[in-house]
C-alpha cells in the first residue's frame, strides 16, 4: 500500500478495572506505523475513573454510566466511529508496530473478507494462542483453536479462511456491520463474536485468518481464569449460543450433553478444588440463561 491508499482504521478497545492493562496497551499503540488511524476506548462503568495518559494518538474516550459488557461497550464504540475497517481490540493485548497492514491487506484482496483475525501468541511472544479455528461443535458447543500451545516457527504464516475468528482481535469492515447489524448484546460476556460470526457467514461472507500479522493476548486478566464471573457467563451464553444457532435434534442434544456431561464434569472439578462459588456460579447461569429471549 503507498500512502494513499491507507483507509481511515477505528481501534476499539474496553477498559474496565484494568487502567494498567488499558495503559500498555496504549503504550504499544503509540508504536503502530499504521499512518491513518482513530482510537476510542470505552470506559465500562469501572470503579475508579479511568484517565486517559497524556498521547499523540487520536484518542477518542467514552465513559458508561453502566458495565454494558463485552458487546455493549463494542457498540458505544461503533457508533462514534468513522473508520472504513475497525478493530475491536482486547485492552489486554499489546500490539506490534506493523499489525494493521497485513490485516488490511487481506480486506483490499479478498472481496469476500467481512471480518479478519491475526495470529494470537501467549506474553512469551513465542507460544501460539489463536492461529485460527475450527467451527463450534453443535452437539458440545465448543470451538477449538488451531495451534495453541505450539512454538511458532512461522508454521502458520499464511492466510485463509477459518471459521471463527478470535475476541481479542477482530477486524471487521463498517459497511457489513451497517448491514448485519452491531455485536449482539444479549451474551453480554463470551459466545457473543461467535453468534456475530454465524451472522455475518450467514449473510454470505466470510472470516480470514492472516498468520502474517499477530498480536500479544495476556488472556482473562480482567476477569480472572478462574473467577464465578467468567463460571457464570461461560455457562450461560454457551447454551444461549446453541439455542440461537441450532434447530431440531442439534439442539436438543447438545442441551442434553451439557446437563449430563459437562455439568457434572465441571461440578466435580469445583469441587476438587473445594470452589463452592463457581458450582453456584455456574448453576446460576444455567437458569439465568431461561430469562433470555431469542433475538
Amino acid at each position: 500500500m503507498n500512502k494513499v491508499q491507507y483507509p481511515l482504521v477505528t481501534l476499539i478497545t474496553i477498559n474496565y478495572n484494568a487502567e494498567k492493562d488499558t495503559d500498555e496497551f496504549l503504550a504499544s499503540c503509540e508504536q503502530l506505523s499504521y499512518p491513518n488511524l482513530e482510537l476510542i476506548i470505552v470506559d465500562n462503568a469501572s470503579k475508579n475513573i479511568f484517565e486517559l495518559r497524556k498521547t499523540d494518538l487520536n484518542v477518542t474516550l467514552i465513559r458508561s454510566e453502566e458495565n454494558l459488557g463485552f458487546a455493549g461497550g463494542n457498540n458505544l464504540g461503533i457508533d462514534q466511529a468513522n473508520g472504513e475497517f475497525i478493530i475491536f481490540i482486547n485492552n489486554d493485548t499489546v500490539v506490534y508496530s506493523n499489525f494493521i497492514q497485513p490485516i488490511i491487506e487481506v480486506f483490499k484482496n479478498h472481496s469476500d473478507a467481512a471480518m479478519v483475525t491475526p495470529k494470537v501468541v501467549f506474553p512469551d511472544e513465542k507460544t501460539i494462542q489463536y492461529a485460527g479455528a475450527k467451527a463450534i461443535n453443535p452437539w458440545t458447543g465448543r470451538g477449538k483453536r488451531l495451534g495453541l500451545g505450539e512454538i511458532d516457527n512461522g508454521q502458520y504464516n499464511f492466510t485463509k479462511i477459518t471459521e471463527l475468528g478470535h475476541g481479542a482481535c477482530l477486524a471487521v469492515r463498517k459497511t457489513v456491520i451497517d448491514e448485519v447489524g452491531k455485536m449482539p448484546e444479549e451474551f453480554f460476556l463470551y459466545y457473543e463474536e461467535h453468534d456475530w460470526t454465524e451472522q455475518i457467514k450467514n449473510a454470505g461472507h466470510n472470516i480470514y485468518y492472516t498468520g502474517n500479522s499477530s498480536i500479544i493476548h495476556k488472556e482473562s486478566v480482567s476477569i480472572g481464569q478462574d473467577s464465578p464471573l467468567k463460571a457464570y457467563y461461560m455457562m450461560r451464553s454457551r447454551i444461549l449460543y446453541l439455542r440461537k444457532n441450532c434447530s431440531g435434534l442439534k439442539k436438543l442434544t447438545s442441551i442434553l450433553i451439557i446437563i449430563v456431561l459437562t455439568i457434572p464434569k465441571n461440578t466435580i472439578q469445583y469441587l476438587m478444588k473445594g470452589r463452592f462459588d463457581l458450582i453456584k456460579a455456574t448453576f446460576r447461569g444455567i437458569g439465568d440463561h431461561f430469562t433470555l429471549s431469542l433475538k
